[in-house]
């Protein structure tokens, strides 16, 4: 078989374009489910602001169980959910759904990680200024942790390009 070069540069363009779209969607839409559940994980775990066993638990275990499905299998067994929301199973949009739920706990647990890395004494110290559990939250643990959530971030967009890969098993484009 015979490769045309005039047909292969703008194919290689547009197969680049189409997985810019879906890793740039999916990051962002995981980024906004992720970031708010892995600041619920850090606020109610037993030594957290907002002390609370049973939301901990219960996001906890969502967080675990969808990080435990192999894409692959989330990328097929969501098929009617991703038909519903985009209207149909195949391509990029398609592809994005999976991506997104798939991205969205991984993103959970690196957030959570970061903010964990907060210095305790900081917290404390905002705590005996009177600071609000909620100015906490954006005052304090946030800042101080945005240096390794961005590097975070950059991690799980590495793994959201090799997750749109197996994205092209539904024809997801890329």
């Amino acid at each position: 078989m015979q490769v045309n070069l005039l047909d292969f540069w703008p194919r290689i363009l547009e197969a680049t374009q189409e997985t810019l779209l879906m890793v740039s969607i999916a990051l962002i839409l995981a980024t906004l489910i992720g970031l708010p559940l892995g600041v619920a994980l850090v606020v109610t775990r037993d030594n957290g602001l907002m002390k609370n066993r049973v939301v901990f638990n219960v996001l906890n275990g969502v967080v675990n169980i969808f990080r435990s499905i192999p894409f692959i299998i989330l990328l097929v067994a969501i098929l009617p959910l991703t038909r519903l929301l985009v209207g149909t199973s195949i391509g990029t949009a398609a592809a994005t759904v999976p991506l997104v739920l798939f991205s969205g706990p991984y993103i959970a647990r690196l957030i959570e990680s970061s903010l964990l890395d907060v210095n305790k004494g900081v917290i404390e110290a905002a705590q005996s200024m009177g600071a609000t559990n909620w100015q906490i939250i954006y005052r304090v643990l946030l800042p101080e942790a945005l240096s390794t959530i961005a590097l975070n971030l950059t991690i799980a967009s590495i793994g959201l390009v090799g997750a749109s890969a197996m994205a092209g098993f539904v024809g997801g484009g890329g």
